[in-house]
């Protein structure tokens, strides 16, 4: 599995890369393939509040809709059109289809390096 070290990585899967003060919000390349076909994805509205740990939009697969959880807490600053139309790119992409941009983060989850999200996931199989 290839995580990239420069992002950090939440335990229900999400990924967070730190843009300045902003953060940028994606799902692993480990949801993806346990999703499967990505066929739709919910984003949040620009200006939304997020809050760490709970739910910040879903994505549905031919298996299932699973929930995006926030991995900070935030105001939503803006969300990835493109995947409304084209939530593939989540499939072929997981590292470069980011669902939101944050600002004003004020909270986060226990966030994980690479080394740690590997390990984590190793252990959850």
């Amino acid at each position: 599995m290839y995580d990239p070290k420069e992002l950090k990585y939440s335990k229900s899967h999400e990924w967070v890369h730190y843009d300045g003060d902003d953060v940028i919000i994606g799902i692993t390349d480990y949801a993806q393939d346990s999703l499967g076909d990505l066929v739709f994805v919910n984003l949040p509205e620009v200006e939304d509040e997020l809050t760490a740990g709970e739910a910040l939009g879903d994505v549905e697969s031919v298996k299932a809709v699973s929930d995006i959880i926030s991995p900070v807490s935030g105001k939503v600053t803006e969300i990835n059109e493109e995947l409304l139309d084209s939530p593939e790119k989540i499939n072929e992409d997981p590292y470069g289809a980011w669902f939101v941009k944050v600002t004003d983060v004020e909270d986060t989850e226990e966030l994980l390096d690479a080394d740690e999200y590997d390990k984590f996931v190793k252990e959850e199989a």
